[in-house]
C-alpha cells in the first residue's frame, strides 16, 4: 500500500478545476483547499479522502474515494447544480499529471444534495474514485 500519491493527486486535481473553463466561470476562483472564514457564496471545497492500497508484486497502488463539495449560501440549488456538473464534467476521466505517481483513472461516484439550516448553506457532495500507481519509489 502507498499514499505516496494523495498529496500530488489532490494538486493535480486543484489545479485543474482552476483551469476549467466551466468550473471557473461558474465560481471564478473559488475553489479551496481549506475554506477561508469569509468565503464567498458560492464555492467549491475539496473534501474528505478515503485511501486504501492495491499493491501487487508489479508495484505500489491506491485506491483514492474523494469528495469535492460545491456549497453554496444562496437560495435554491440551481447555481449550486451548475458549479456541481462543471465540476463532474471537468473531472470524469480526466488525465492528470501527477508530480508523484501516475494516475491510472479517476471516475464520478455518485453526488448528494442537502440543505444545512444551521449553517443557512446548501451543498452538493461529489464522490470520485481514483486509482494512482506509485512510481516514484
Amino acid at each position: 500500500m502507498s499514499y505516496a500519491t494523495g498529496r500530488s493527486l489532490q494538486a493535480a486535481i486543484y489545479a485543474h478545476l482552476s483551469m476549467d473553463t466551466g468550473v471557473t466561470s461558474a465560481v471564478a476562483d473559488a475553489i479551496y483547499d481549506d475554506v477561508p472564514e469569509h468565503a464567498p457564496d458560492l464555492f467549491v471545497a475539496l473534501g474528505p479522502e478515503t485511501t486504501r492500497g492495491v499493491s501487487d508484486s508489479a508495484g505500489s497502488g491506491a485506491i483514492h474515494q474523494l469528495r469535492i463539495s460545491v456549497v453554496t449560501r444562496r437560495e435554491g440549488y440551481m447555481a449550486a447544480k451548475t458549479a456541481a456538473v462543471a465540476v463532474s464534467d471537468a473531472l470524469q476521466g480526466a488525465d492528470l499529471t501527477l508530480d508523484r505517481g501516475r494516475l491510472v483513472s479517476l471516475r464520478f461516484v455518485r453526488a448528494e444534495a442537502k440543505r444545512d439550516k444551521a449553517e443557512g448553506t446548501r451543498r452538493i457532495d461529489l464522490t470520485f474514485r481514483a486509482r494512482t500507481d506509485d512510481t516514484g519509489l
